[in-house]
């Protein structure tokens, strides 16, 4: 069957978004003045280039302004959203990033990894979960008990210091080991960070993936893998940890 035509108001609507999206090559609805054409060109674009930029405030600080503009033209052309949420536009700014953009050749070498996580910190103060504390015991012991991890803490690793970079501390080589950071909201609906060294980060990751072995048994797993000659100092380092995390609402407790 031949394709239904579609109505005229929808052709001017279609011709109305090519033409936001990209006027230098979509020629606008014929019989519109390009006057008011102007208004509206603005209008969408310092909307969403001012949400981009809000979401993305050290991104947008290290990036010069003709490269910025062009990047968020870029993305006003090319992006096909799929949600009209403005919340959810952080998000699509990152896919755009990470699978769409043509990467540049003055792009810092940490720019997906900041983006990563400038959109992780948005995300979590934006989850509408909150914490349950159904079955959870929250001054239970963490090495006779099951220690749970909160749902609003994320276990993030990267090549570079993302939650570092600034405008004056921009490292162009990766240092030789990752950086483990995690990325919460505690109770009081305050997001924060926490970064963790390698034994740690293990440990939360241990716990993140744990059903049934209580805190004793994870770290002997650690002190195991590390071949440490003396367990209980990694026990007792471990717990330590593992109190610090509670301390901030990363963990929660024990089953």
């Amino acid at each position: 069957m031949p394709a239904k035509p579609k109505h005229h108001f929808q052709e001017i609507q279609y011709g109305f978004t090519r033409h936001m999206r990209d006027p230098e090559n979509q020629p606008a609805p014929s019989g519109i003045e390009d006057r008011r054409m102007e208004i509206y060109r603005g209008l969408l674009y310092r909307n969403v280039e001012g949400f981009i930029a809000n979401s993305f405030p050290v991104l947008r600080k290290i990036t010069p302004d003709e490269r910025w503009h062009a990047m968020i033209r870029d993305y006003f052309k090319r992006h096909q959203s799929h949600t009209p949420l403005f919340p959810k536009m952080p998000q699509e700014f990152l896919q755009y990033l990470e699978q769409e953009r043509d990467a540049d050749e003055n792009d810092p070498p940490f720019l997906l990894e900041l983006a990563h996580y400038e959109w992780i910190e948005l995300a979590v103060s934006l989850d509408t979960r909150d914490i349950s504390w159904t079955g959870i015991n929250p001054d239970g012991d963490l090495l006779e008990g099951i220690p749970v991890m909160s749902p609003l803490a994320l276990l993030l690793s990267y090549q570079f210091p993302a939650h570092t970079i600034r405008p004056e501390l921009q490292p162009q080589e990766a240092p030789e080991q990752p950086t483990y950071i995690v990325v919460y909201r505690d109770r009081n609906h305050k997001v924060g960070f926490t970064e963790l060294n390698p034994v740690s980060a293990r440990l939360l990751e241990m716990i993140r993936m744990n059903t049934g072995q209580n805190g004793r048994r994870l770290l002997e797993s650690i002190a195991a893998e590390l071949k440490h000659p003396n367990p209980e100092v990694v026990i007792n380092g471990g717990l330590e940890t593992m109190q610090k995390l509670l301390q901030k609402d990363i963990l929660l407790g024990v089953k």
